[in-house]
């Protein structure tokens, strides 16, 4: 079942979601060269705890840190360790945060230092695919609108879409109704109404769109080892259009 939520709802989940974006920000400017993805996580949670919410993924279904943080060809659900950021890494980092019984989701991939043409080109994409699919969530839309605008950027960029993992709506729960795949025909799905708030999160690998689930039965890696970038924003669909709850200066 697919929850609408009223005026007085998205007001409030727009507090959870500031606080993701101001989380985030702050981390983004603490990556560079040398630092532990755990020092990253432990910056996240503190942050959060200072702005009156609390970590969505600690403990949730058992994941044991604040952030997700996957490195290269790691696609998402990374967890953070005393690995050091190295020059030239991707990093994708994905962050949840609950507040006053709602939930705010998003995610965003950057490169330590200087970084290859294909990386940059494979993040241009993903994050230019999360606006595209963006601009698709209106109502009077299918679902599936957003997914075969997304499917079609990317592909056509020479990528591929990660099938394995979607997107989802959000509210209350982290995870709610409807899922949101980055592939799909257009014109199917259930039709977009005004009150459908989503985690619109595009995950893109620069080969094939095959993934693995590494022994830590977390992190997902991709099949051919090729790079994968993952950029996420959680939206509102209003009378008056889309609009981004997680807006951040960096995305």
């Amino acid at each position: 079942m697919i929850i609408l939520k009223s005026r007085h709802e998205i007001e409030k989940m727009k507090i959870s979601n500031r606080i993701v974006a101001g989380v985030l920000e702050e981390v983004i400017k603490k990556i560079r060269v040398g630092v532990t993805t755990i020092e990253l996580d432990r910056l996240a949670e503190s942050v959060i705890l200072k702005k009156g919410g609390t970590p969505a993924f600690k403990g949730y279904r058992g994941y044991p840190n604040s952030l997700c943080i996957s490195i290269n060809e790691q696609v998402v659900h990374g967890i953070p360790s005393n690995r050091r950021l190295k020059e030239g890494d991707l990093v994708s980092i994905d962050l949840g945060v609950y507040h006053d019984g709602y939930y705010g989701d998003a995610a965003v991939t950057v490169g330590v230092g200087e970084i290859t043409d294909e990386a940059k080109r494979l993040l241009d994409a993903t994050q230019k695919a999360l606006y595209i699919g963006i601009e698709k969530a209106t109502a009077g839309n299918h679902l599936s609108d957003i997914s075969n605008a997304v499917q079609m950027y990317v592909e056509g960029e020479g990528f591929s879409v990660v099938r394995a993992f979607v997107g989802h709506g959000i509210g209350t729960s982290l995870h709610e109704e409807p899922q949101v795949p980055n592939f799909g025909e257009a014109g199917k799905g259930p039709l977009l109404k005004s009150g459908m708030v989503l985690a619109i999160e595009p995950m893109v690998n620069a080969g094939v769109s095959d993934v693995d689930v590494l022994e830590d039965d977390w992190t997902v890696v991709t099949a051919d080892g090729s790079l994968s970038a993952h950029f996420e924003h959680t939206v509102a669909i209003t009378d008056n259009g889309v609009e981004i709850l997680t807006k951040v200066a960096s995305l």
